[in-house]
């Protein structure tokens, strides 16, 4: 199939680019346009793997440019997101733009090119603090953040062109996604790079919320289960371990792999605000098993060991610590 993926130079794009290329018999990537053509992660892909990639530059906000990397492709993942949850509090608009008015341009550009399948991300925060444990595809929504909210509205535009114009599209809802390439504005590599650096005392927000975390090729491998059944389309389906875990209890794992013992201190300025902050997400993964047969296959110290290994690294333990936090 011929494939495009929006969003290829983040973290969960480069990887699904890199799985894509030897399945695809096309892969086409949508970048947001820079003039020193940075690509992004798309540059720890294998020099084989990359050559494979036919780039488009552009704007998920602008029409035209999302038109012409749709054009003549069968499958598109649409990940071009902004995903940042504290910079949402500060511009909210421009997540409206991205994230809603971006998602629209990649609906109306499959719909006028007849894109044979669209696969839209959403996101684990559009059900807000958990009403109820395991969070399946029918928990209400909750916009507790301004990204949340625009995730929940891209969400209920695609539902919308799915029952107005028989769009096949398939809603894919990772629950917290992991592993090697991601920034520090996640708290995995947060934690992971200030223990690596030998500091005493770490910081971090609050210790206490749960997540389900997902590592990044488990994520990756339920995008593509999903794009090979057709029983998911028009539906909205979680990619979950349906187990959770606290920051707290990250910490100590992460402390164990590495071997070190750390302190943590709770910065008031890295915790969110009180109504926003998403005490508890566990997802269920049943409709995924059922529809498609997929399970994770790494549990979170396997993933987590990958990860240490990934962010040990000189180069991108650089990339990550000295950007996020040296002076």
């Amino acid at each position: 199939m011929r494939v495009v993926v929006t969003g290829a130079a983040g973290f969960i794009g480069s990887h699904l680019a890199e799985s894509l290329v030897d399945r695809a018999g096309q892969l086409r990537v949508f970048l947001h346009y820079n003039s020193l053509n940075h690509r992004g992660y798309l540059d720890q892909i294998p020099k084989k793997k990359n050559q494979g990639l036919e780039v488009v530059w552009g704007d998920i906000r602008d029409y035209q440019t999302v038109r012409s990397a749709l054009t003549n492709m069968d499958y598109v993942f649409h990940l071009a997101a902004l995903i940042a949850i504290p910079y949402s509090y500060q511009a909210p608009e421009s997540y409206i733009e991205t994230n809603i008015k971006g998602t629209l341009n990649v609906l109306q550009a499959a719909q006028n090119l007849g894109t044979e399948r669209i696969f839209i991300t959403s996101t684990s925060e559009v059900y807000g603090t958990a009403q109820y444990i395991p969070i399946d595809e029918h928990h209400p929504f909750q916009g507790q953040s301004p990204y949340a909210a625009s995730k929940i509205g891209a969400d209920r535009l695609a539902e919308s062109f799915y029952r107005s114009y028989d769009l096949p599209i398939t809603l894919v809802r990772p629950f917290n996604t992991y592993g090697p390439r991601q920034s520090a504005r996640a708290v995995i590599p947060t934690i992971i790079t200030q223990v690596l650096s030998g500091q005493k005392t770490i910081h971090l927000g609050s210790l206490s919320p749960t997540r389900d975390f997902v590592y990044v090729k488990d994520t990756v491998e339920g995008f593509i289960q999903i794009a090979a059944h057709e029983e998911t389309i028009g539906e909205e389906i979680n990619i979950a371990t349906q187990k959770e875990n606290s920051i707290q209890s990250l910490v100590e794992e992460i402390c164990r792999l590495v071997g070190r013992r750390v302190k943590v201190h709770s910065e008031e300025a890295r915790i969110r605000p009180s109504k926003s902050e998403v005490d508890r997400l566990q997802g269920s993964n049943e409709k995924i098993r059922r529809l498609t047969g997929w399970r994770p296959r790494f549990s979170l110290t396997r993933g987590l060991a990958a990860t240490i290994k990934w962010c040990s690294k000189k180069e991108n333990f650089k990339r990550i610590y000295q950007r996020a936090y040296a002076k």
